[in-house]
């Protein structure tokens, strides 16, 4: 998927890896790829109904998913099969790798969920990235992880994301 071809390019697959291993791997339509910034759409991945207590995935919601080559997160907007907005679920990741029709990301533990009202903002999983040994392993990592779910968080706080999906 080259820079400001993605549009025309044939589906990719989007590969999340965790501790070395892939954790999901599934096709996505591409969208756009500014060189920076990759987005994709693709069905919520799993089978069955996940539901986090704040925001309930299912079969047939849709997400579009932004990833970024120089950022420490991804943002996926979250919708309903009638497109009716959920709201953004964050995951934070090492910067993405796009090759051979791959967005490839590691993620790092973190997560954010921002509600489409706004109301609710929750940062998640904050004791398996204390847990994972990340900050001993590579502090530097660890330090642009935090640096990330502070941004994020405040981006969610001070309104959303328009400002980086736009």
């Amino acid at each position: 998927m080259s820079a400001n071809s993605a549009d025309t390019a044939g589906p990719v697959e989007v590969v999340l890896v965790k501790a070395g291993r892939t954790k999901i791997r599934y096709p996505a339509e591409p969208l756009h790829d500014d060189g920076t910034r990759i987005a994709v759409r693709a069905p919520w991945a799993a089978s069955v109904v996940r539901d986090f207590g704040f925001v309930r995935l299912e079969p047939g919601d849709v997400l579009t998913e932004y990833y970024w080559r120089d950022r420490w997160y991804a943002v996926k907007e979250v919708r309903d099969g009638q497109g009716m907005l959920k709201g953004w679920y964050c995951d934070i990741t090492r910067p993405a790798t796009v090759s051979a029709g791959e967005v490839t990301v590691e993620d790092l533990d973190l997560d954010l969920w921002r509600s489409a009202d706004g109301r609710t903002v929750v940062r998640l999983d904050e004791d398996e990235f204390a847990a994972s040994g990340l900050a001993v392993t590579d502090p530097q990592a660890a330090a642009a992880a935090v640096r990330a779910l502070d941004e994020l968080e405040l981006l969610a706080r001070g309104g959303g994301f328009e400002s980086l999906l736009a």
